[in-house]
């Protein structure tokens, strides 16, 4: 049975929220005219105060719905009962999208950064924010084996976040397939210097784990595998440098 159009519609609106966590979060979201905001969640358990008030003001002032649940109810929303301080915010991204959409997004060429298993939420914040200030195309989020979008990566992004398509697959198997693209991956054990390739007009730049690099499967799949020419003996960059750099690739 084939889904109708209506069906299709709701569940691309609601893959397109990103929840946050947390009141000062809530605070700089809805301070935010810019930003879309669907639901405000809040635990019936908080005690007013400051911060809770001027929550609540702002999402009144902006007609966002408010709803109430019990502190369980709350953490299976946040995902993060420890830090959530019993308020979760639904955000609307129209830029965080399914990766099935890139070759519909982007028919004739483009560059992308996949990470491969990036774990510290500081590392994604600032490669989101180096990405969204250069011509990058957009970022391949796995969900799997990859820390999550989240205050903290929010944080470190300097208010970017919402600023670059961010594509989410559940694995990069799911893009390594992509028609005449190139799969290039950065590897300080690569002989080629990422300074002396002609980049293809499709062309996805792989970023691998901060302790493990690119995983063997990503590798195997891979068109090109280059490296960063350092010197005085460093070995690595943090991956979030390197992402800065890749980035800003003439």
């Amino acid at each position: 049975m084939q889904d109708s159009p209506e069906y299709l519609e709701k569940k691309r609106f609601f893959d397109s929220l990103i929840t946050l966590y947390g009141r000062n979060v809530a605070v700089e979201v809805l301070r935010d005219d810019a930003v879309q905001i669907h639901k405000l969640h809040l635990s019936k358990s908080n005690r007013t105060d400051e911060t809770i008030e001027e929550i609540m003001a702002l999402a009144e002032m902006r007609g966002v719905e408010i709803k109430y649940h019990t502190k369980e109810s709350l953490s299976r929303i946040s995902k993060n009962s420890a830090q959530d301080q019993g308020v979760a915010i639904d955000v609307v991204s129209q830029n965080y999208r399914s990766a099935s959409n890139i070759a519909t997004d982007l028919p004739d060429s483009f560059r992308l950064l996949a990470l491969d298993g990036i774990n510290n939420p500081q590392n994604l914040g600032m490669i989101v924010r180096s990405a969204a200030a250069s011509r990058i195309d957009g970022i391949v989020l796995p969900r799997r084996n990859s820390t999550k979008l989240s205050p903290l990566v929010m944080k470190a992004s300097a208010g970017t976040l919402f600023k670059i398509p961010i594509y989410y697959c559940e694995d990069l198997s799911e893009i390594l397939g992509l028609k005449d693209t190139a799969i290039i991956t950065l590897s300080s054990h690569a002989k080629e210097d990422i300074h002396t390739l002609k980049i293809p007009p499709r062309a996805i730049f792989v970023l691998g784990n901060e302790s493990e690099g690119v995983s063997d499967a990503v590798m195997r799949a891979s068109t090109h595998s280059v490296s960063i020419e350092m010197h005085r003996g460093v070995e690595s960059l943090n991956v979030a440098v390197t992402a800065g750099i890749v980035s800003f690739l003439p």
